[in-house]
């Protein structure tokens, strides 16, 4: 398992599905097996150590990749199991402007017919809005993406054939764990239900009572796991690159916290929830506990005194005003970290 921590999606986080902090799953090959070695090692893993059955299960390929598309065949998928896409869903690469590239093969598993936006074209990356709030369709989880490095991408936009290709794969363990335990989100699994359970009891708030109440849950829990892994790695909360990156998931814990009523320092608490759930895997976050948890409580106390300051400046501000400068709400943001 990898720690991997994404940045596109922290103002989203609290939704069902999103994540900036998982673990990642994978298996590479290097110059061995290719697509045929991928997909049945995948398909063994899926089906006989997971114990997932083979007809909820559905495989996308590449636009223009007819060789996956025989060897699912091949693997026993009917073909409306197997379906195209493009650049965006089934390409990878390159990193850069120039290297590796190639098609993706993705695993998705259907949770049922009578899950997500129950209209008949559904199918994986389905974008159909499935209720009055526009929340995507969430029937088909994508569970592992089976990345073909088969092409070099050159800066002229042509890409001509690696003289040895190779696999690299990844699996979203916490989408698997979801897809195993039959939970209806991850926050109902066992990974994030010790997290939950703690801010249920610091504020008072019940989860599964309404959408507000669970987006400010989640987002607590979520990002309340994944700063504890980032401080335990070293890093602390600073004004640029990965410090800042930290300070504004803290924050947005923070402002999300005070939502669902919770007052004064509460991050360490979920901290420790979140050590006492998964120490035992990854030793670091226990034997930094005390570093984790001091980080946390002065940064909650220096966002609380930017909050003070920021506020003054706000109601100065809008005093006999309807609306604010654009050098004020910078400076707001900017000077004292306050959330505009």
């Amino acid at each position: 398992s990898q720690k991997s921590f994404r940045t596109p999606d922290i103002d989203i986080v609290g939704d069902a599905t999103h994540n900036t902090l998982f673990e990642m799953l994978g298996n590479f090959s290097i110059g061995d097996y290719f697509k045929e070695g991928a997909i049945s090692f995948a398909l063994e893993f899926m089906t006989q150590n997971m114990g997932l059955p083979v007809d909820r299960l559905h495989a996308t390929i590449y636009l223009d990749d007819d060789e996956a598309r025989q060897l699912w065949l091949d693997a026993g998928f009917p073909d409306e199991r197997i379906s195209r896409h493009g650049d965006e869903d089934n390409w990878w690469g390159p990193a850069g402007l120039e290297g590796p590239c190639g098609p993706c093969s993705e695993i998705h598993y259907d949770l049922g017919t009578d899950k997500g936006c129950l209209q008949s074209d559904c199918a994986p990356n389905c974008t159909n809005v499935m209720n009055e709030h526009g929340d995507e369709c969430n029937r088909f989880v994508e569970i592992w993406n089976l990345v073909f490095m088969q092409f070099y991408h050159h800066l002229d936009g042509t890409r001509t054939n690696l003289p040895s290709t190779g696999v690299d794969t990844g699996m979203g363990f916490e989408r698997l764990v979801r897809v195993m335990q039959r939970a209806e989100t991850m926050y109902e699994t066992d990974l994030f239900q010790p997290m939950v359970q703690k801010t249920e009891e610091i504020s008072g708030r019940k989860y599964g009572t309404d959408r507000d109440t669970d987006y400010g849950i989640r987002t607590v829990v979520e990002h309340g796991r994944s700063v504890t892994f980032l401080i335990a790695d070293g890093v602390v909360p600073g004004n640029e690159g990965r410090g800042y990156v930290l300070r504004r998931v803290i924050r947005r814990a923070i402002r999300y916290g005070r939502r669902i009523g919770l007052e004064g320092n509460f991050l360490g608490e979920i901290a420790e929830a979140a050590i006492a759930k998964m120490g035992e895997m990854y030793p670091e976050l226990v034997n930094n506990r005390e570093f984790i948890l001091t980080v946390l409580r002065l940064e909650e106390d220096r966002f609380q005194q930017a909050f003070l300051n920021g506020n003054a400046i706000l109601m100065d501000a809008m005093e006999g005003q309807d609306s604010l400068a654009g050098e004020t709400v910078f400076q707001l943001w900017d000077t004292h970290g306050f959330p505009v």
